[in-house]
């Protein structure tokens, strides 16, 4: 019974979010409250999620500092030159900004951290989408797919936690590995060049210079449409002024420029858009090598652990605001400035405390582990690195890596080792659901980037999920032909 409402809570969720029929904070919340009533433990629910927003939290602390942190980086200037460098070999031309998204995104990734990773790529890259009209989903389906490849650096986390799960060595898991996983992010550099191309078909080749003439040519045009409207309501209200009609001289113009909600839009996203300017007043550089080896020291010390991620984000965060924007109130305008992408993500990231807390308290998600290994058949034994490959795509995406590596993969060992197969090749099978992992909604960086992008999860969800699934498979195959898995 456990099994079946498990399931159906997470189809439940899936559907309801792709179908727009509830947003993800509130799927994640509800959906999950709901299903612990039908399991007959609604009683517990406070306990349940008590436990999982405690074990998000510091998630939650590093997720909302990071994007302080790489936000004002941002501002000041630090990725500009990156910016500058993938902008001139995107061009204007859609497929080239589409490989320069995977591109960007693998590069990013080398750090180990998912939100780091689409903080970096989603700024540097949305202003080019938005301005030649591109799809944002291939831009956060690109890059949630190469960050997944590479999300299998030992530092990353998963090749860790089955080291640490099977007593491996990290080293011996995931070197024999780095074949596969080259075939892997080739394979999304290929979907990249195909997504690109469709963009291009679509919407053709333009110069950067070319697409600011015509924005400027189109703002012109706004510009005149609202004089003449203003002058028309101007001689109207003249005209009821001179027949002696009092309400003429009450009536309120509503067509001036900068009116509505279109154009409410339309400053937002100048405001996103201002990566290009040069000019912007936040640049800051007297201080770009301070600031860039205040951004190597932090990235060098969360790879060798000196402290926990979410403590030195805190304390990066404090020390870079405090010496690019000394002042009080220049402070608070910087925060206020990334204050929506903090709320929308740590907002999320509790609801999903909310769900990942149900999963793991009523047992749902131990019964659905055990349902799934138990159905593998007695003949499979000698196979089970292959079927810990297969098995890692769902389980990935439906379970946190942590229920995965710890709950799931020592059963699976257990039952190859009976058959002769080595707990270092189920190590490597379960590896590969990473790249579809990184879209799941229990994954706290992907709303660090459908946020950012503006996109709807629904709509990253639907598009990502089978260029997702085909590149676990596509590094589950490369690995048993190099004889890896």
């Amino acid at each position: 019974m456990l099994t079946i409402l498990g399931f159906a809570m997470i189809a439940t969720f899936l559907v309801l979010i792709m179908m727009k029929k509830m947003s993800p904070i509130a799927a994640l919340v509800l959906i999950p409250a709901l299903f612990c009533v039908f399991v007959g433990k609604g009683a517990h629910l406070g306990d349940y999620v008590i436990e999982g927003v405690g074990n998000l939290a510091p998630t939650a602390a590093m997720l909302m500092f990071a994007i302080v942190y790489f936000g004002l980086m941002i501002d000041v200037g630090l990725f500009d030159p990156i910016v500058r460098g993938i902008l001139k070999f995107c061009k204007a031309d859609p497929l080239r900004i589409v490989v320069g998204t995977a591109l960007l995104a693998a590069i990013v990734s080398l750090d180990g951290d998912g939100s780091t990773t689409f903080m970096i790529t989603v700024s540097a890259m949305y202003p080019l989408y938005k301005r030649l009209k591109m799809s944002l989903v291939v831009m956060t389906g690109v890059a949630a797919t190469a960050n997944g490849v590479m999300n299998t650096l030992p530092w990353g986390g998963p090749t860790a936690r089955a080291a640490t799960a099977l007593k491996l060595d990290a080293a011996d898991i995931f070197v024999p590995m780095i074949p596969a996983l080259l075939v892997g992010l080739l394979f999304v550099f290929v979907l990249a060049y195909v997504l690109g191309l469709r963009e291009r078909k679509r919407l053709g080749v333009l110069s950067l210079d070319e697409v600011l003439e015509q924005e400027k040519i189109v703002k012109d045009e706004e510009e005149s449409e609202s004089e003449e409207t203003v002058l028309v309501g101007a001689g109207a209200a003249s005209s009821a002024a001179g027949s002696g009609d009092d309400k003429g001289r009450t009536t309120k113009t509503t067509g001036g420029a900068g009116s509505g909600t279109d154009s409410e839009d339309d400053d937002e996203d100048d405001a996103r858009l201002q990566g290009l300017d040069p000019n912007r007043p936040t640049l800051r550089p007297k201080l770009y090598w301070f600031n860039a080896l205040l951004t190597v020291t932090l990235l060098t010390a969360m790879i060798m652990e000196l402290l926990p991620i979410p403590v030195l984000f805190i304390l990066g965060a404090a020390l870079a605001l405090t010496v690019n924007f000394p002042h009080i109130p220049d402070q608070k305008a910087r925060l206020a400035a990334h204050a929506d992408n903090v709320l929308n993500v740590s907002g999320m990231v509790f609801a999903a405390a909310v769900f990942t807390g149900v999963l793991q308290g009523t047992g749902m998600v131990d019964s659905m582990a055990k349902w799934i290994v138990d159905g593998i058949p007695a003949g499979m034994g000698p196979h089970m690195a292959l079927v810990t490959g297969f098995l890692s795509l769902p389980l990935t995406y439906f379970m946190s890596n942590d229920g995965f590596y710890f709950g799931v993969l020592p059963v699976l060992a257990e039952a190859g080792a009976a058959h002769g197969v080595s707990p270092l090749e189920i190590a490597r099978a379960s590896l590969v659901g990473q790249p579809l992992h990184m879209s799941s909604p229990l994954v706290p960086a992907v709303y660090v980037l459908v946020g950012m992008a503006k996109v709807e999860f629904g709509d990253h969800t639907k598009f990502v999920v089978k260029w997702a699934a085909a590149t676990s498979l596509i590094v589950l195959g490369a690995g048993v032909l190099f004889g890896i898995i």
